[in-house]
Order: structure tokens, then sequence, then C-alpha cells
């Protein structure tokens, strides 16, 4: 595709405000994208949309495709009957500043669960359509409502805790438990009939006033999902079911164990065999929700960092080499329509990038990502604005940095004073100093979190990678969308031609 010189705001609608104790894809979604079109912003940026689980991180998901139900609007099932405002008597009192998984994810099922019951009810026209949904999704839905209710008629736990028949998915277990949970199964489908409902209907309310969403992919999936359950061939897994090899990164400056992430590893051998089919429905499949899409830790398409199973650490691992261009070649056969048409890709190129990784980012033609929050080290650093190309995509700062004013705060003397005399600025405003910094840049699209949007702090951080709980949680106000706000966006694209 090709990429326009645009701006945008990096916001999961998570973040969101509204009522009901996290953001939603109701009407506070659309006063956000009727306020980005007010800037002159072209862009959304979301973290990955899928059912979270333990930990409640967007990057470990139950499914590479399912929706996640945490963000279906309580105001669009009203209108659709389904609800009604006495369903919300005994809302708990959530703080408009946090998401508080604990306090929500109970009492939303639970609201979710009334919404269910009435649909058996519900209009002929409704029902079409959720036949219709079924019809066109069986593909990975009919796995993922059975996966999630047998997890859930067995507390929660993990698919290697199963009933080894059910664990082994022998077919006269998995019809049994077809015929036993076929309610809980029904009310599977009817969350992601309803979420991609909603989610369609934004997007195209986005797109038609000239935004574009950028999505996000993980490489690597959560073990404890529907898609290793399903398709378990595809990944290194033992007699015990249990992977034998898990990802990860190696020791570097930030970390001396480096980093244990604990994903499966794939059989890149066996996607090969079946023409990268899965992924090649993976990517179908997000791309029909979004326009774009970042692909994290794209260097593990490259070479990626192999460690035993059960090591404590990630230090004793290994480089091995990934898929490579083969991968992309067929992505681009299967993805991409017209012939002057290139991948709708941004590649997440942080971390230990060798030449082997550059090489086949360039080779495809993909936009990187440049962080200038990283670049405050020296004049040669690759981070600073002055050192980008076009083809690139601008960030003050990520999910998983801290806020613009937070790295102020902290950062190392000379690497504070290094940025204040780089952008000459005395360092009163420096969120917006950043936005300036990256909004000048050649590089094609320019993207700030929402934090550095409005001058937060530390408080404000999405995400610490090495915090267990306390993550994903942020959320705006409704006073954040202000005029003033959208008035500096504006005259921050009109100056620099976004």
């Amino acid at each position: 595709m090709k990429f326009n010189r645009s701006g945008g705001i990096l916001l999961h609608p998570t973040s969101l405000p509204g009522p009901y104790g996290i953001g939603d894809l109701g009407p506070q979604a659309y006063r956000f994208v009727d306020w980005l079109a007010s800037t002159g912003c072209k862009l959304w940026q979301t973290l990955p949309l899928g059912p979270t689980g333990y930990g409640d991180s967007p990057y470990q998901c139950f499914s590479a495709f399912a929706g996640n139900p945490y963000l279906i609007s309580f105001d669009g099932l009203i209108e659709d009957g389904l609800l009604m405002q006495d369903d919300f008597a005994d809302m708990p009192d959530f703080d408009a500043s946090r998401v508080d998984f604990g306090l929500l994810i109970p009492w939303k099922l639970e609201i979710l669960q009334k919404a269910f019951s009435r649909f058996q009810s519900a209009s002929d026209e409704l029902r079409a359509e959720f036949d219709e949904f079924c019809n066109n999704n069986t593909s990975w839905l009919d796995d993922f409502a059975l996966f999630m209710s047998i997890k859930e008629a067995n507390g929660g736990g993990a698919w290697n805790e199963w009933d080894v028949s059910l664990r082994n998915r022998k077919k006269s277990a998995m019809d049994k438990a077809r015929r036993e949970l076929s309610e809980s199964i029904l009310r599977y489908f009817f969350y992601q009939f309803i979420f991609f409902r909603q989610w369609d209907r934004l997007r195209a309310y986005a797109n038609e006033r000239d935004i574009r969403i950028i999505g996000d992919i993980p490489i690597f999936i959560a073990y404890d999902s529907a898609d290793a359950w399903s398709n378990q061939k595809l990944f290194f897994l033992g007699e015990d079911s249990l992977p034998t090899v898990v990802a990860g990164v190696p020791p570097d400056y930030f970390s001396a164990t480096g980093q244990l992430w604990g994903n499966p590893l794939y059989r890149w051998d066996e996607h090969q065999k079946t023409g990268y089919a899965w992924w090649l429905d993976r990517f179908r499949a997000v791309l029909k929700m979004v326009d774009v899409v970042r692909v994290d830790h794209f260097r593990g398409f490259a070479g990626y960092w192999e460690i035993p199973f059960g090591s404590p650490t990630a230090e004793h691992g290994q480089w091995i080499p990934g898929p490579g261009s083969d991968f992309f070649k067929t992505m681009n056969i299967g993805l991409v329509t017209a012939s002057d048409a290139e991948l709708p890709i941004i590649a997440e190129d942080l971390g230990v990038i060798t030449p082997d990784v550059v090489a086949l980012r360039d080779e495809f033609n993909l936009p990187g990502m440049r962080i200038l929050q990283f670049g405050f080290s020296g004049a040669d650093n690759p981070f600073l604005p002055h050192n980008y190309i076009s083809n690139c995509v601008a960030y003050t700062g990520t999910h998983d940095n801290d806020t613009a004013l937070g790295w102020l705060d902290t950062a190392p003397e000379e690497e504070r004073e290094f940025a204040l005399r780089y952008l000459r600025v005395d360092g009163s405003d420096f969120a917006w100093d950043l936005i300036h910094g990256i909004w000048s840049s050649v590089a094609v699209y320019a993207v700030t979190p929402m934090q550095d949007a409005l001058s937060l702090g530390t408080e404000a951080r999405m995400n610490f990678p090495s915090k267990l709980g306390g993550n994903w949680e942020w959320r705006m106000t409704d006073a954040d969308l202000s005029d003033e706000l959208a008035g500096k966006f504006r005259e921050l694209n009109k100056l620099y031609l976004r």
C-alpha cells in the first residue's frame, strides 16, 4: 500500500473514557474519531484487539483471530434492545482514571450474559446477521468457542491440564464436549458476533472521516490459546503438550538475564509445507479489521532467540534462523491485490537488530520504527530525527516506554542535557517538544501516544515490561479531548504538511 505523510495518535480502546469501567467501542470511541478528524491527524493506532487473559495483556490473548469481549459497548447493546438501563443498577463504583480488571471482568461478563439471554428472542434480522457471521468465520470461531467453553468448564485451567482426550482433540471427546457445552459455545459465538459488528461499524466510521487504523500483530501467540490447542503440529510441543522451547530475547544492556517471554515457538518447516496457510489466514483476519498492521518483534522472522522450556532466565538460549524472505514473498502473493501495491505492514524493528533483519525489512520496502525517546545518547543515534529516512514511522514513545515527562524525570543527566540541547528547549513543555521533533521529520508517519499529547507523567504509563500487575490500566477522561488540544495538532499538521 502507499503510505502518505500523516500524523496520528496511539490509544488503545480500553483507555477511552466512559462510565462502564473500561473504554469500549461505544459513543466515546466515535467521539474520539470525530476529535481525531478535527485535528487533521489521519491515523489511530491501537494495541492488539484480541481476548485478553492472565495479566490482561493484549499481547497474550486466547486467540489470534477473536475480538476482546471486554471492549463490547453496552450502549450499543441497549440500542439493539439486548440490555436495559435497569441492568446497571448494581454497577460498581469504577475509578474513571484506571481499569480495575479484577472488579470489571466478573461484572462485565454478568451483564453480557444478560444480553445473551435476551438474544435468544432477538429479531429475525439480528438472528440472520448472527448466522451469517458464524458461517463466514467457522475456520477459527468453532475452535475458539469450544476452547473457551472447555476452559470455563475446567475452572479456567490451561489446555494442557484438561483430560488427555480433549487435550489431544480426540474426535469422540470433542463431539461430546460440543453437545454438553452447546449453550456456552453459542454464548461465545454471540460475544464475537457483537464485538465484530461493533468494531466493523466503528472502523467504517473512521475510514469515512479519512482516518486509517493501525493495528498490531504480535509475532508469537500465547501458549494457552485456541490457536496452539487447535494447531499443535505448527508448534514445538512435547508429548505432554507442553512447549519444548520458548521465545524470549537474550541478555543486553537493559537486562543481564534477557527476557523470558515463554511463548511457544513455531515449527517453520510445518508452516512452509502448508504455504503458511495459518499466517495468511491471520493476516487476512487482522486486515479485515484495520488498514495497516504493525508486526511486533519483526526481527523474529529473520532470526529468533530459542530458550529451552523450563529455563529460569533467557540466558541459555540460541539464535535460530526464521523463515525470512520466503515468508514475506508468500504474504505478498496472498495479501497484495494490486500489482503496484505493497504489504500494509510496519516492521517493529527495535531491539537486537542485525544486518539480516535490515535486509529483510528493506527487501519488502517495509517502514521500520524510530523512537525519539531512545535517541539522546549522541548525534549519531539513529533514533534522532536528522538520521531518519522517509520510509519509517516515528514515535515519541510506545506503550512499553515511560511517558516523555516520565523519561525526562528519570533519564541519566547527560542524556537529559543532550535532549534539551538537541531540541533547543528548556524542558518546560518537553512532551510537545518531542512531538514537534517527530512531526517535523521526514518520517512518513509520525505517531504519539495520547499520554504524551496530554503531557502526562509516569502515572499514565501503559506498560512496565518487567512488572507483574498494574499494567494496561490507564484511561483518559472526558475533558482530555479538548478543542484546545485539537487546535495544537491542527496547527502542527498544517505546519509540517501532515
